[in-house]
């Protein structure tokens, strides 16, 4: 957990630090160039992408909804359930083809102890 008045520039710079890790080394690990990792720690960087986010999370330890919410990104609890995401993300695939993802989702859910449940059809739209 991060203190909520540190900013993302801080938090990265930190963790790099405590990790011994220079901002060549760090970069490397996540596959980005040095350049984006400095400006990063500059605060430079105005929307760092989800992916160079998933990278500084994975390799300096810390967690991924923190980063995403210093980052200004939507926090999950905001987000829609599954079934109201696959209805307004895919809108271009075939209502059957949503059916049949959605089953997946549900019976991949139960597996596993999650309950996926979500508003009805038309419950979430505009």
């Amino acid at each position: 957990m991060t203190n909520k008045s540190e900013t993302l520039a801080e938090v990265v710079a930190r963790a790099r630090t405590a990790k011994g890790l220079s901002t060549r080394q760090l970069a490397s690990e996540i596959g980005i160039d040095q350049s984006n990792i400095v400006r990063l720690e500059q605060g430079s960087v105005a929307e760092p992408k989800p992916t160079v986010l998933e990278g500084l999370a994975r390799v300096l330890d810390l967690e991924l909804a923190d980063l995403y919410a210093l980052a200004g990104y939507t926090k999950p609890t905001e987000l829609p359930a599954f079934t109201p995401y696959l209805r307004s993300k895919f809108t271009d695939l075939p209502p059957q083809a949503r059916a049949e993802l959605a089953q997946s989702f549900n019976a991949i859910a139960t597996k596993y102890g999650y309950d996926a449940g979500g508003p009805a059809p038309g419950q979430d739209e505009n």
